[in-house]
């Protein structure tokens, strides 16, 4: 897969006006992906919108840019049995992005979570690298996902050097020895700080629009509430 070349990034990024933060006018761009397909972007986006929106009420629209679309499809059926809607999410493709960018701009405390698609041969993710405050990457600690993870990396902080790159260690298996998680972790630090982990449950696959089971708070609560605390409540504007 081919990623950015320098000369492209230099010559064809155009960043998406960021809108001025004033008083209660303010949006929050958070990106959440990596190279590496299954790294689970599209389950953390979920359960991070529900953790905005249930535990910290927060204003949220989700936009899915993932292949496979798989929230926009969970969303719809949300609809259809007249389930509870506590944000929206909408199916887009990269070339949407700065047009809806400009409208969600005029909402008022707004925190928009886009879950990217796996790739990174696509001019599309320029003004949307451009444009994010936030960069949640999560990842796993073999070979294949480090590198696909640093090479993620590198591409964003050339396209936004001053992103905040937060990377969370996810689907981590407790009766599993990762014998390089010292080493990588020790890399991708260069890049950005690393959460907690999060394990593996089977409980995520019971999360959806309405609701995280309970039964997971304890394993994502301790590192959403960093992330909170450290990212979102620490930018928003007071009146």
């Amino acid at each position: 897969m081919r990623p950015f070349l320098g000369a492209t990034v230099n010559e064809k990024a155009k960043p998406v006006q960021t809108p001025v933060k004033f008083l209660n006018l303010f949006i929050m761009l958070i990106i959440i992906g990596n190279q590496k397909g299954g790294a689970g972007k599209s389950t953390l986006t979920l359960l991070l919108a529900n953790f905005l929106t249930l535990v910290k009420k927060r204003k949220v629209t989700v936009i899915d840019m993932d292949y496979q679309q798989s929230l926009a499809q969970k969303y719809e059926k949300a609809k259809l049995a007249e389930t509870p809607e506590h944000y929206e999410i909408i199916a887009a493709g990269l070339e949407h992005f700065p047009s809806m960018y400009t409208v969600l701009s005029q909402s008022r405390e707004h925190i928009v979570i886009i879950d990217l698609p796996g790739k990174l041969d696509d001019d599309g993710l320029i003004p949307v690298f451009s444009s994010a405050d936030l960069v949640l990457c999560p990842f796993s600690y073999d070979e294949f996902s480090f590198d696909s993870t640093v090479l993620f990396s590198v591409v964003l902080k050339k396209i936004n050097p001053s992103g905040h790159l937060v990377f969370i260690p996810n689907r981590v298996k407790g009766n599993v020895r990762y014998d390089t998680a010292t080493e990588v972790e020790e890399q991708l630090s260069r890049f950005g700080k690393i959460t907690a982990p999060i394990s593996d449950r089977v409980d995520f696959q019971r999360t959806d629009t309405a609701q995280t089971p309970l039964s997971l708070f304890p394993v994502i609560v301790p590192v959403f509430d960093q992330i909170y605390a450290d990212h979102i409540e620490a930018s928003a504007v007071t009146p």
